[in-house]
């Protein structure tokens, strides 16, 4: 096989789903964002601290936590019947609407040492723990990376993140119950103290 050939072919299959992820559209999905704005607002930017903004996030990580909430992979007793009859067209829809949104700036409300410590996580981790920074896969602006499906980070509700945290690290114990499973986070969340939790997330509400 020829390298033109061998590249010809293999490009397709990797933008087979980048050509999927640009199939959503995002006024269709405006008309069907309606039962989602009671929790993250009318254009993604949720007043609730312990519920997501959604607004800027990249597409393709939105449309893989939709189906995992339809599916049941993502546990949630809200989202659970709101998105159980969405189509694959439906979750296209709305995860391009939504990261059509410009999300607001956040601001971090929370003592200054405590945000050093969440700065320290953020950018150079914990070293002793083998905690990585997060700067690695969400970037110095907490902005993410779109193509590897790490979320943006950037102005997300302290709480909400914190949550997202601890669900994370419950998930890397047996028996819980309220857990996120991603092996990668699982580890990372199971060498966290509630304090680093509290100090990271913070951190990140304010970061832009």
């Amino acid at each position: 096989m020829t390298r033109f050939r061998f590249w010809a072919l293999l490009v397709p299959g990797l933008l087979a789903p980048w050509a999927l992820q640009a199939a959503g559209d995002p006024e269709a999905g405006r008309a069907k964002a309606g039962a989602c704005a009671a929790c993250h607002g009318p254009d993604g930017n949720s007043l609730n601290p312990e519920w997501p903004n959604l607004a800027g996030q990249g597409a393709p990580y939105l449309a893989t936590q939709l189906r995992r909430f339809r599916d049941g992979e993502r546990e949630n007793a809200l989202m659970a019947p709101t998105v159980a009859a969405l189509g694959e067209q439906d979750i296209l829809d709305l995860a391009a609407y939504y990261a059509a949104q410009a999300p607001k700036l956040g601001v971090a409300r929370a003592a200054e040492p405590l945000l050093r410590l969440g700065e320290g996580i953020y950018r150079g981790g914990i070293l002793d723990r083998k905690v990585p920074a997060c700067i690695g896969c969400h970037g110095p602006s907490g902005a993410g990376n779109e193509p590897a499906e790490f979320p943006l980070l950037s102005g997300q509700h302290a709480a909400y993140t914190a949550l997202q945290l601890r669900s994370f690290r419950a998930g890397y114990e047996p028996h819980k119950e309220h857990v996120r499973q991603n092996s990668m986070m699982n580890a990372i969340a199971a060498r966290l103290s509630d304090r680093e939790i509290e100090a990271v997330s913070h951190y990140i509400s304010g970061l832009y």
